[in-house]
């Protein structure tokens, strides 16, 4: 039907909570032909004559229930429908399911329009908007012949075990297997003529994937959305993703990607913290596949070289079916727990003898194995990233800010990590004392510790500062913190994984995954049959790594949830605010929906936070509750301060649901 004449249902951008509803317009006869659902739009609002941004959601008939006049649509910014009807959905099932608001989820799902990358797009007639599908260029390997691919055919939900190891694409690039299987799968689920989303958490894995995927698929199939893309390029891949099926691939917005006849959603380690959304409502990337997978019924392939808790529950519950690959591949592992340096050599690197001989024989190839480069895997980045009193032990703190005091080089004055100020007259504030003693090592004294270790070897350092994500075949030592370790041509002879003790005293519930993560990921760098050494750590962390079963942790780490009540066994709620606010919220849902309440407790001078703890039934109704609770609160009244006649203060109250960070 003409839009002429019609009421225009509109959800405006804004991150109000009392706005995040439909607001009702008509649509003038000389905006009918572009008014059509899913069109970016400017309205008008009754106070102050203010002008607001929205999307044009549903049309309905003048004569349904509307009184009164209507103000109509004030422009149509744009004719493109960049807002799709399943994308709409998704963005409201999930800002209910987080007691949020839609355009929050909206923001992060379409981009902001780039009128010359839109008038390209425009102006290409339809039929070369979209590349005509063609097979794979090969098929998934390691699971059976066609098993994935019909299970993605099929609409299946799977938790994927995958291949642990690097393997050479055909062009003689190397990647991890994981890439290749997911990039296969991809291609053949767009070979079928329907979309496929891939989710992985950073852009070193990111363009792990895109080379995969030039191996496999037609670069013209592929759209990247990436978060430090230009935003014409990434407008571009956009408006590509919505011309018709692609492969989209991106980091965690890439989920609500448009797809016409999605056919696929696979997320990668869903364990990272990358995958945890920062910005209101916090939605992780596992949740919004999930809940997408359920509206679309497309198949859901949730994988990584870890299997995450919350993944291990949804296997238990039957709702992910658990894959293995054909053939079990596990690296080889050394504990080096206990073992001390008796080399002076090793003594002086300050690692075990072990370790120092593994490094040794890779880069000699004294053991009988081709000699190449070795990983060194260390907690931080820097010089000397922490120091401390010499006389009471006490963490050294900037006597300006109270940051914390590091050293940026040998000999260098320490500095503070915040302010930057040069700690030339510090003072411990206990003890009085002038002298530091070093905590912590970060890449570059260990770079220089184990350059002494093995003089005439080439260093390099892989961190934040100095990122390199590939080397070659030849004799080196690469130093790299967590996550940014490069791929060697042909794989590591030797791995070597220090500081595993400080990287276990972070207090987090995620901790366990976090290090399996971290050490799995270094060790798949590894070249078939080389040795893997962890340095000091032991017990059943240490155990489950060295032998593989990684699943089984997960197992025993749910199992332990269960009975403590923490997450993924339970959901949570934290809420934060003044005490007055949080206490409202508190006291707006029914008790009788809660298992128990935490707090509030104190955050800071003045904000408190409780802890709202639920089952997963009950999730629909407490969302709903602390959602009419945090309206409420937005709306309230206050009184201004003296001499500010209409202001009022924004409402200090954050709401986030399966919060990663509280525990």
């Amino acid at each position: 039907m003409a839009a002429a004449g019609r009421v225009a249902r509109v959800v405006l951008d804004s991150p109000l909570p009392q706005l995040d509803h439909f607001f009702d317009y008509t649509v003038p006869d000389e905006l009918a032909a572009e008014a059509v659902p899913g069109v970016r739009v400017r309205v008008p609002l009754r106070t102050a004559g203010r002008i607001a941004d929205g999307y044009l959601v549903e049309l309905a008939d003048a004569g349904e229930g509307f009184e009164g006049s209507l103000s109509p649509i004030e422009a149509v910014v744009s004719p493109v429908p960049v807002l799709t009807p399943g994308v709409w959905t998704l963005a409201r099932r999930l800002a209910d399911r987080s007691a949020g608001t839609a355009s929050d989820i909206l923001r992060l799902a379409v981009p902001s329009r780039m009128v010359r990358a839109e008038k390209t797009w425009l102006a290409l007639p339809e039929d070369q908007r979209v590349p005509a599908p063609r097979p794979p260029a090969f098929a998934v390997r390691g699971y059976g012949d066609g098993v994935l691919e019909a299970a993605v055919s099929r609409d299946e939900r799977l938790a994927l075990q995958v291949i642990p190891r690097l393997s050479p694409l055909p062009d003689g690039t190397w990647v991890g297997e994981w890439a290749i299987t997911l990039a296969a799968l991809a291609a053949a689920c767009w070979a079928g003529g329907r979309t496929a989303i891939v989710a992985v958490p950073d852009h070193r894995d990111l363009d792990q994937l895109a080379t995969a995927l030039a191996a496999v698929a037609p670069p013209e199939a592929v759209v990247r959305a990436d978060a430090a893309q230009a935003n014409a390029d990434r407008y571009r891949g956009f408006l590509a993703a919505l011309s018709g099926p692609r492969i989209v691939i991106g980091n965690r917005s890439v989920v609500y990607a448009p797809a016409e006849r999605l056919g696929m959603i696979a997320v990668w380690e869903d364990s990272d913290p990358l995958h945890a959304e920062p910005l209101s409502p916090y939605v992780h990337t596992r949740d919004a596949a999930l809940v997408r997978q359920e509206l679309e019924g497309c198949a859901l392939v949730v994988s990584g070289l870890v299997r995450s808790a919350e993944a291990q529950r949804l296997v238990e519950l039957g709702w992910l079916r658990d894959v293995a690959p054909e053939r079990v591949v596990t690296p080889k592992v050394v504990l080096t727990a206990n073992q001390q340096a008796t080399e002076d050599v090793a003594r002086a690197a300050r690692i075990p003898s072990i370790a120092w001989r593994a490094a040794r024989d890779a880069l000699s190839g004294d053991s009988g194995r081709p000699k190449g480069p070795v990983l060194v895997q260390v907690a931080r980045p820097g010089y000397v990233p922490q120091l401390a009193c010499v006389s009471c032990g006490q963490a050294a703190r900037c006597n300006r800010c109270e940051g914390p005091l590091g050293q940026t080089r040998a000999g260098a004055t320490p500095s503070c990590g915040w302010c930057g100020a040069l700690a030339t007259d510090w003072k411990c504030d206990r003890c009085e004392g002038r002298r530091f003693r070093m905590v912590s090592l970060g890449s570059g004294r260990t770079a220089e510790e184990l350059g002494r270790a093995f003089p005439g070897t080439r260093i390099i350092v892989a961190d934040g500062d100095h990122p390199v994500q590939r080397i070659g075949s030849a004799p080196a030592l690469v130093v790299a913190t967590r996550g940014a370790e490069p791929i060697a041509e042909g794989g590591f002879q030797a791995v070597l994984l220090l500081d595993g003790e400080r990287m276990l005293a972070r207090e987090t519930l995620h901790v366990a995954e976090d290090c399996l993560r971290w050490w799995s990921s270094a060790a798949t760098l590894a070249a078939p049959g080389a040795p893997t050494v962890l340095v000091g750590v032991s017990g059943a962390l240490a155990r489950a790594f060295a032998t593989g079963r990684l699943v089984d942790f997960a197992r025993a780490e749910l199992t332990d949830r269960r009975e403590l009540r923490f997450p993924p066994a339970v959901r949570l709620a934290s809420v934060t605010g003044t005490e007055e606010a949080v206490q409202g919220v508190i006291g707006a849902v029914d008790p009788g929906l809660l298992i128990d309440v935490l707090g509030p407790a104190p955050v800071d001078e003045r904000l408190v936070r409780g802890i709202l703890r639920f089952e997963y039934a009950r999730g629909a109704e407490v969302a709903a509750a602390v959602r009419a609770a945090v309206v409420r609160n937005a709306t309230k009244r206050r009184k201004a301060p003296a001499g500010r006649g209409g202001f009022r203060p924004a409402p200090a109250l954050r709401v986030r649901f399966d919060d990663p960070e509280i525990l």
